[in-house]
């Protein structure tokens, strides 16, 4: 009888673990948005960590393009937010395995999913040799604040704009000139040539999938 009971306990212990629900895998958002993971032009770049948002500004072209550079390097990740360009004005984008190139002026090489008219949902090769892949297909319905959508996995990148899939694909290498970065920093953009730009990405999301 007790054998009966433990086998019948047993049982249920094991129908429970099967049927439960999945635990949901923690993101790590805060440790990626902590402002000492961060660094740039003071005088251009804001972070609110708590709010899950960095809002880039200028008052004056900056004659150069410059970036907020995290201080960590990731190599898989996935990461999702919502980026405005104020009254579409200006260019900006995310860097994703990148190099920083000049610690003054904060320049970054590599690749770049694109945020600017024309642009929006392309990866770009910033300083290094310009569309690395354009975006499988135009994108008509922008918003306000559009939805990115990014995961990089291996030598594969897949890029989403407001649902719409625009890259999905393997880290070109341009011949072999620029092999696939297996890591880098993420970096935000403001682009030179503008007297005034607004850009800002918020509801920032961020999953390393390199510890996973």
């Amino acid at each position: 009888m007790r054998l009966s009971r433990l086998c019948t306990a047993t049982s249920v212990l094991a129908l429970a673990a099967l049927t439960a629900p999945p635990v949901a895998r923690a993101d790590d958002t805060e440790a990626f948005l902590r402002p000492e993971n961060w660094e740039g032009r003071a005088d251009l770049w804001k972070i609110d960590a708590k709010g899950r948002t960095v809002v880039g500004e200028t008052k004056e072209d900056p004659k150069y393009n410059t970036f907020f550079c995290s201080k960590k390097k990731y190599g898989d990740f996935e990461l999702t937010c919502k980026i405005q360009l104020r009254d579409g004005v200006g260019n900006s984008g995310i860097q994703i395995r990148s190099v920083l190139k000049d610690e003054k002026k904060f320049v970054v090489n590599g690749p770049q999913v694109d945020v600017g008219a024309g642009y929006f949902g392309a990866l770009y090769g910033e300083g290094v040799g310009g569309y690395l892949l354009k975006p499988k297909k135009d994108v008509a319905k922008l918003k306000e604040f559009n939805d990115y959508h990014v995961v990089a996995k291996g030598t594969h990148v897949t890029v989403k704009l407001n649902g719409e899939v625009t890259v999905d694909a393997e880290f070109p290498d341009n011949g072999g000139k620029n092999p696939a970065p297996a890591e880098g920093i993420i970096a935000f953009q403001i682009h030179a040539g503008y007297p005034k730009m607004h850009v800002e990405f918020k509801d920032i999301k961020f999953t390393d999938l390199s510890k996973k």
